[in-house]
């Protein structure tokens, strides 16, 4: 087993535990009503924190082929599914995928769920998608190069990619001091991986508490390795971390960014 499939089992553990836990606003599934109005055409879709994605960027829907790649939670699939999307949702946590299904099952929706790793989607085929949604989530991957490989390889030619991704720049702060304490202390050099940088009783500590392990990558990797991958971006825009989140960072600079991709 190489190092990347250690930390990609650890962070399927850390979801799968968080779903049952019931903690994370990223697990909590969709209400019936809200499905009710997307099938009514009231909708929106978030893959970032506040800030929902245009709607044009998304339409038309009906009978549109989507894939919701790293996307399990029962959140976007369920949305996209009831406004008349055909939608497939990947995600490498099972318990994730279960609450797809569970909104499937209670809503009357059709959703096709698949359990895999988001740089290898060999079980999809060539152009089999005319969308692709992929909410934050890059920083669980060390890898971005097949990510966005796979992706333009799914779509057909002219198909959308819209993505999420954090910004950067947060991972040079010691997250120790700023979740603790509220206080930013530069200290990580960039880019910055936390399986290569925590002590090995941090890591330790961090398996305990099933907790993630993130990798910061760059612009140059999540932008310009889009455009390196065959895409054109069409769209840009920024959002803050919440209120609720509780970190004073959405004070001083946005924590995710969100593009729209076309593969040409």
């Amino acid at each position: 087993m190489t190092a990347q499939d250690r930390v990609q089992d650890l962070n399927q553990q850390a979801w799968d535990h968080a779903v049952d836990r019931g903690d994370n606003p990223y697990t909590h599934i969709v209400s019936s009503a809200r499905v009710a109005a997307a099938r009514r055409g009231d909708w929106s879709l978030t893959v970032s924190e506040q800030r929902p994605v245009p709607r044009h960027w998304l339409e038309p829907l009906a009978g549109a082929r989507v894939l919701c790649l790293a996307s399990g939670g029962g959140q976007q699939a369920p949305i996209l599914a009831a406004a008349g999307a055909a939608v497939t949702v990947v995600d490498l946590s099972s318990r994730q995928l279960d609450q797809d299904r569970f909104v499937a099952d209670r809503d009357g929706l059709e959703i096709t769920t698949m359990q895999a790793d988001m740089a290898d989607l060999s079980a999809l085929p060539d152009q089999g998608f005319d969308l692709l949604i992929n909410p934050v989530s890059t920083l669980f991957v060390p890898d971005l190069t097949p990510v966005w490989a796979e992706c333009h390889r799914v779509l057909v030619d002219g198909g959308a990619l819209i993505s999420g991704f954090l910004n950067p720049d947060e991972f040079v702060f010691d997250s120790e001091a700023l979740d603790d304490h509220g206080v930013f202390v530069v200290k990580n050099p960039l880019p910055h991986s936390e399986i290569d940088s925590l002590s090995p009783e941090a890591r330790q500590r961090r398996r305990q508490e099933n907790g993630t392990f993130h990798f910061s990558h760059t612009m140059e990797t999540q932008i310009g390795g889009v455009i390196a991958a065959g895409f054109t971006i069409d769209g840009f825009y920024e959002d803050r971390r919440t209120e609720a989140d509780g970190n004073p960072i959405r004070h001083f600079m946005p924590s995710v960014f969100v593009m729209r991709a076309r593969k040409v």
